[in-house]
């Protein structure tokens, strides 16, 4: 019986209104029969990391028909962290995730749909989705859209992260006005997703590894032919894990959580994962925290050299053998669970098993025995700072250690400025304040001050720490994800303009050279800003968010 759900409306004499509607969909009485599939895709016409799912999503109901199921596509939304970056857009970015979990969720479970896939391809889209199957726990599968091409300009290569990091360049005065255009018009040829290792591509490269994608969906390009294969199979993959009732509990274990964990901290991927893992991990109830992550990257080495601290993108990870070829040479290290299940049917070591080597010669993946870092780029700081945590992204080319006096803004458009107008120097920590998941609210990403800071050539002089979270296209000396926030009083709101902060990435501190009684001081006259917002999506956000060290949820109050 592969209808457990879908047969509460189709087959029950005593729901003929329901059936009737469902006829007028077009399904036959044979259809009633089967059992149904609920595509979701996450396209729309804004933004080019989606702009081609509908097409996908298309596939993937011819494949699910095939496979003698049936296959109805809805729809939920989007945001596009590349286009709202540095606005009050970018506010609702991670609030989205949540919509896109919730929605999916409403409609499997009102629909009685037996399975669902999921096309997607922005940086929330994924792990929304993820949350919603991990919730249903129903056979479900996820189709990445893919990555797009690169750009070129001057025989450089370009990709999303170059726009804003030309900015820099610009207000820098190293790059004039018509280069300037030039990198825009040609930093994103097309469709796909931002083509580094920045979120969407980290998520895509941990869902595969956690095996709810089938082998490649992470690595296979946008436009490339195979990945209107890959959508065609995946629906043709549901009829097996429908017989064989196998669903997220069964294949996203504890196990399989670390196989994630190690490719990302591997291939040097997005401190987003840490906040996406950790809430896909809750959904399921399986316990996750920052000393996992902390523990995992102690022992897994750095080897991809990806952007945006690395030259190559996913493009170039596609050409020497896939996310698949990857795995491969991490589970031959014994750095994953080969056991674990994945929507194969099959496990991890299965899968991989006749998957070829990295192509040889290659210097996108670095060898084992000559990575770009011993231990993971993924930090987990604690000091009087963090006292709950904070992460940090350090590849070590940056350096490991940071001491600077701070440069305090309460506010993301307040350091961008400060930056335009030069007035960050050599040796300055800046402290950006109260833009965590309720002082934000929303805890946006601050691609654009870190962009600028690299753009005007002080990345390795200056250090940027913030409440609120980073892009995948963040590279330089950056700790986010401060806990507790700045609006719950955490330390952070109480830092000074000259206080002396240290970083110590060996060491894993965040540290502010104050002393107990003076902290003491400034906590007793601390005043929470009052909420920026009195209404609406980022108003209930900020009252039912969870603190960034537990995932950001909004559904464990």
């Amino acid at each position: 019986m592969l209808n457990r759900h879908s047969k509460t409306v189709t087959q029950d004499p005593s729901q003929p209104a329901a059936q009737a509607m469902l006829h007028a969909v077009g399904l036959t009485r044979e259809d009633l029969a089967r059992a149904q599939v609920g595509i979701v895709s996450t396209g729309y016409e804004g933004n080019p990391c989606n702009m081609h799912l509908n097409g996908l999503a298309s596939k993937a109901k011819e494949g699910v028909r095939a496979a003698d199921l049936v296959g109805l596509v809805f729809h939920t939304i989007g945001v596009s962290d590349g286009i709202s970056m540095g606005t009050p857009g970018m506010r609702y970015s991670l609030p989205s995730r949540e919509v896109i979990a919730d929605s999916i969720e409403t409609v499997v479970q009102a629909q009685s749909y037996d399975a669902v896939l999921a096309v997607v391809g922005c940086d929330k889209n994924m792990p929304g989705a993820m949350m919603a199957m991990a919730r249903l726990d129903r056979p479900a599968i996820l189709v990445f859209g893919g990555a797009s091409a690169s750009g070129r300009h001057q025989g450089r290569k370009l990709n999303v992260v170059s726009a804003f990091e030309a900015l820099g360049e610009k207000l820098a005065g190293r790059l004039d006005q018509e280069g300037y255009q030039a990198i825009i018009e040609r930093a994103c040829p097309g469709a796909g997703a931002c083509g580094g290792m920045y979120t969407a591509n980290t998520m895509a490269c941990a869902i595969e590894a956690l095996g709810m994608s089938l082998p490649y969906s992470s690595s296979t390009p946008a436009l490339a032919p195979e990945k209107d294969a890959e959508c065609a199979a995946a629906g043709r993959a549901m009829r097996g894990l429908l017989e064989q009732n196998l669903t997220p509990s069964r294949i996203m274990t504890a196990a399989s959580f670390e196989n994630a964990i190690t490719v990302v901290l591997a291939l040097g991927g997005s401190t987003n994962a840490v906040l996406h893992l950790l809430a896909i991990a809750a959904s399921l109830g399986v316990p996750l925290g920052l000393d996992d992550f902390a523990r995992l990257s102690a022992r897994t080495p750095l080897l991809g050299d990806l952007a945006p601290s690395g030259p190559y993108l996913m493009e170039d990870v596609h050409a020497i053998g896939g996310t698949p070829a990857v795995m491969r040479r991490l589970l031959e290290a014994g750095l994953l669970h080969g056991e674990c299940l994945t929507v194969t049917g099959q496990t991890l070591a299965e899968n991989l098993r006749d998957v070829p080597e990295l192509t040889p010669g290659q210097t996108v993946i670095r060898p084992l025995d000559r990575p770009i870092s011993p231990t993971g780029h993924l930090k987990i700081l604690r000091g009087n700072l963090a006292p709950d945590g904070a992460v940090a992204k350090l590849t070590g080319k940056e350096g490991l250690r940071f001491e600077g006096p701070a440069r305090v803004f309460e506010g993301e458009y307040a350091a961008n400025d400060a930056i335009a107008r030069g007035e960050v120097q050599k040796g300055d920590v800046v402290v950006i304040r109260f833009e965590g998941p309720r002082g934000g609210p929303g805890m946006p990403e601050m691609l654009k001050p870190t962009a600028a800071i690299v753009g005007a050539g002080l990345s390795k002089d200056v250090a940027l720490i913030t409440d609120g979270r980073f892009s995948g296209g963040t590279h330089g000396f950056v700790v986010g994800h401060i806990t507790p926030e700045a609006q719950d009083g955490g330390p952070l709101a109480l830092v000074h303009d000259g206080d002396v902060i240290v970083i110590d990435a060996a060491a894993l501190t965040l540290e502010l050279r104050v002393s107990p009684d003076e902290l003491e001081a400034r906590r007793a006259a601390f005043v929470a800003p009052a909420p920026k917002h009195r209404a609406g999506v980022l108003r209930k956000y900020a009252l039912t968010v969870s603190s960034a060290s537990e995932g950001c949820l909004t559904d464990r109050f």
